[in-house]
């Protein structure tokens, strides 16, 4: 075996042991964190699914998440268009100006939400989540968009519309197919980009729009509840879920094309 793999191994094996360690401490019957477990039981999934304020922020994270995609992407189409295929006057500046809050360290982005989100009192809503969120999901998910654009064949819309499509038939017949794995990944790394995020959470959600993520963090300043496995092991099936769809689509846009 090449020396290359087996290093790749043991990087895969240090990234993900740790991970591992929370899937059995879901079952654990210790009321507090134990590794190994003393003794396994699924009470705690029981606890997360019969709890309140266990299952309540999961469902705002997923309503969150699903309005921050949607809003991040309506946004990212048309201004990955116009960067991409246009050219006028501040061009650069407005593609350096759409990557910016990649500089910008999380927590100063925080503060600035919750202070701009305070005017219309938007602060402790989902509303006001998702506006924030969706600020912080724009900038990679333009770059996806952008690549999948650059990566894009124009002579299949002249040929459309030499054959008499308008603009908006061409769009949604011709381009939107080609360019669907693009703007799914772009939805998907906003969805998962706005379920993760804690920092911004913690200012602007609230006790109304709590999220998951600022959930778990509670938890752990407060308490040693083990639910936080169960809520870790589930978070990590989502992630590796997501992966493997999005792994899908590149592969059937890669044979597709």
């Amino acid at each position: 075996m090449p020396i290359v793999i087996i290093f790749a191994l043991i990087v895969t094996v240090f990234l993900f042991a740790p991970v591992l360690i929370v899937v059995p401490m879901s079952f654990t019957t210790s009321q507090s964190y134990a590794f190994p477990p003393p003794g396994y039981w699924t009470g705690q999934y029981a606890k997360y699914f019969s709890d309140p304020t266990w299952y309540l922020p999961t469902i705002n994270s997923f309503t969150i998440a699903l309005g921050t995609a949607i809003l991040t992407l309506a946004l990212v189409i048309p201004a990955a268009y116009a960067v991409v295929r246009y050219r006028f006057k501040g061009r650069a500046f407005a593609n350096m100006f759409l990557i910016t809050p990649l500089l910008v360290p999380t927590i100063i982005s925080a503060i600035a939400y919750y202070k701009y989100l305070s005017y219309p009192k938007l602060v402790g809503t989902h509303i006001g989540v998702i506006l924030a969120h969706t600020c912080l999901a724009t900038p990679v998910a333009m770059l996806i968009m952008a690549a999948a654009l650059k990566g894009y064949d124009r002579n299949l819309e002249r040929a459309a519309m030499m054959s008499g499509a308008g603009v908006l038939r061409t769009f949604f017949y011709v381009t939107f197919p080609v360019l669907r794995p693009g703007i799914v990944v772009a939805g998907l790394f906003a969805f998962l980009n706005s379920f993760d995020e804690t920092v911004v959470s913690l200012f602007i959600a609230g006790r109304a729009a709590s999220t998951l993520p600022k959930r778990m963090f509670e938890s752990i300043q407060l308490d040693t509840d083990p639910v936080i496995a169960v809520v870790s092991t589930m978070l990590f099936l989502l992630v590796i879920c997501m992966f493997l769809l999005q792994a899908l689509l590149r592969r059937r846009q890669f044979h597709g094309s």
